[in-house]
């Protein structure tokens, strides 16, 4: 059996290695575009900072360590052209020479992987604009750093690429504005979570735009300008292009190959096209969510090395299957950790799926010993159901823990309210007794016997403050008169028993702390007093945060600066 695969990265290398473990006897060809196969996608931002220190470390392989172990001939600086299923063979050019060369193939697998998006703005091909997607493009821009020592730069686009390269920039002692037209930065975020990683971006000195579009480029003398709609002109020595990928597929659709959405490669559960004994994996394919059955694309790492896992497994005969993607992802912001897993409240709802929430800010581990740090929890289930949906954590220490634990409570079919029963390991430097994820379902499981009722924030501005609700933080003193949300009076939770006569019982309550837990106390309070208690989801740390984003938001995007 010959085996020929278009791609070298984490797709083709993982299907590449997977078929000589399965077949000692098969023939296997790959051709891999750029120089290098089997690279680190997602270290590429960190080599340009100076973390990855060396330019090898990016490369897990090399052509010849894969001959050595696996007998697998990888030819780099190859690019195929054209795909032939009638006569099962593929067009290839040699990119150094020019020469075109014929492969036959057996089996067939592409792993074209995905192109960075560059819109036709005017100047768009100036040489101080850069992408990062390759290990060149890493090469080109780290070279123009070290040789052109750029004092500013501007970064378009706010997803993973785009927040990493802002990062390592700004290590460099770079000025960076970094530039997303959205609302928010981190699309698999709400624009509520979202709001700690804008505080932690800010934090680090960096301009941060929202809502700001990029309508084209201008070079000049020193440096490039960046043309914005409805904002000034943007000056600065660079300019690096992060708004995002498109599914690399010109060779599928010549060959006639059914595409998908954005016109990505059409494949069954087992990685197969609608072509015989053509399979497609990693960022070029369209596979199912998991959580909600729909047709999507996954541009990460994980999932590519899956499939090519499954890919080769049905090539050489056996019956792997892909059951979906649901997009556990997780990237370091500075000194913080943003993860999530599933699916986000904004696409839940775009989905019509009727969803419950909760938010939690508990400790990374046991608050007696020392060095522990708050983190921000976000989970979503479906009502009636309590089918968990997705899960984000933002915060510093032991976030990529927990949402590997909701990844596989989503994988598992667990109940939301049964992260109760997850035996978790605990030891005080490491977690609480009750860890964070057995906190969230805690709360569910108290949601759903009707111990807890919650209200939240996107609620705040409908709340009447005309005197017919009564709004109470539990907070002492002295935090309440750092700040408080509008209209709400103070009683702390240890003097509330007491002093329970100066509420009215027919009025209902809508209770606030800190962090959720002492007005789930006075909540219990007021509820075994007669009251209607309704507990904020997330605590006025959660509610500062949000609101104090909104308006440095609003501020940036009226007078295009921001503090």
């Amino acid at each position: 059996m010959k085996v020929v695969i278009i791609g070298g990265v984490a797709g083709g290398a993982t299907a590449a290695a997977r078929i000589r473990r399965l077949d000692e006897q098969a023939e296997i060809v790959v051709f891999e575009r750029s120089g290098f196969i089997s690279y680190a996608n997602c270290g590429l931002p960190y080599y340009i900072g100076g973390t990855i220190e060396e330019e090898k470390d990016l490369t897990l392989q090399t052509p010849e360590g894969f001959w050595r172990r696996f007998r697998v001939k990888m030819n780099v600086h190859h690019e195929a052209t054209a795909i032939h299923p009638d006569s099962k063979t593929v067009t290839v050019k040699n990119l150094e020479n020019g020469k075109i060369i014929t492969e036959s193939y057996d089996k067939l697998v592409l792993s074209p992987g995905a192109k960075p998006i560059k819109p036709g703005f005017d100047g768009i091909d100036s040489d101080k604009i850069f992408t990062l997607r390759t290990v060149e493009d890493t090469l080109r821009l780290k070279k123009y750093t070290d040789e052109h020592h750029p004092k500013s730069a501007v970064v378009v686009g706010g997803g993973f690429i785009g927040i990493e390269v802002a990062e390592n920039l700004r290590e460099l002692g770079i000025y960076v504005m970094l530039v997303e037209a959205a609302d928010q930065l981190m699309a698999p975020f709400d624009r509520d979570m979202a709001s700690f990683i804008h505080a932690e971006i800010r934090k680090n000195s960096i301009h941060l735009m929202l809502d700001t579009m990029v309508e084209g480029f201008a070079d000049t003398d020193c440096g490039i300008d960046v043309k914005l709609k409805n904002a000034p002109t943007l000056h600065t020595d660079m300019v690096v292009m992060a708004i995002g990928v498109a599914p690399e597929t010109t060779l599928a659709k010549d060959a006639g190959i059914e595409l998908g959405i954005k016109g990505s490669i059409v494949v069954n559960d087992k990685m197969e096209t609608s072509i015989p004994d053509i399979y497609a994996v990693g960022d070029a394919v369209q596979i199912k969510n998991f959580v909600t059955d729909k047709d999507t694309l996954i541009s990460l790492a994980g999932p590519a090395n899956k499939q090519g896992r499954v890919a080769a497994d049905n090539i050489c005969g056996g019956d792997s299957h892909y059951t979906g993607g649901q997009g556990s992802s997780v990237i370091k912001i500075f000194d913080m950790t943003a993860a999530a897993t599933g699916i986000n409240e904004k696409t839940a709802k775009s989905l019509g799926i009727a969803t419950d929430k909760v938010i939690l800010s508990p400790m990374s581990h046991a608050g007696y010993y020392p060095g522990g740090k708050m983190m921000t929890m976000k989970v979503l289930f479906e009502k009636e159901s309590y089918r968990i949906l997705g899960a984000q954590i933002v915060g510093f220490d032991g976030v990529d823990k927990r949402i590997d634990v909701l990844a596989t409570a989503i994988r598992a079919g667990i109940k939301a309210y049964e992260l109760t029963e997850l035996d978790l390991a605990y030891a005080p430097p490491y977690s609480s007794a009750k860890d964070p994820v057995n906190m969230a379902g805690y709360i569910i499981e108290n949601m759903k016997n009707g111990i807890v009722k919650q209200w939240y924030y996107e609620e705040d501005e409908t709340i009447p403050r005309d005197g017919s609700v009564t709004l109470l933080d539990t907070r002492t003193p002295m935090e309440y008169s750092m700040g408080h949300a509008k209209g709400f009076i103070n009683i702390p939770v240890d003097e509330l028993r007491k002093r329970i006569g100066e509420l009215d019982r027919s009025k209902p309550v809508y209770v606030i702390c800190q962090s959720g837990l002492r007005s789930y106390i006075a909540s219990r309070i007021l509820m075994g007093n007669g009251f209607d208690a309704y507990n904020f989801a997330g605590g006025f740390r959660f509610y500062d945060a949000v609101r104090n984003d909104k308006a440095l938001n609003k501020k940036s995007t009226l007078c295009g600066m921001d503090d």
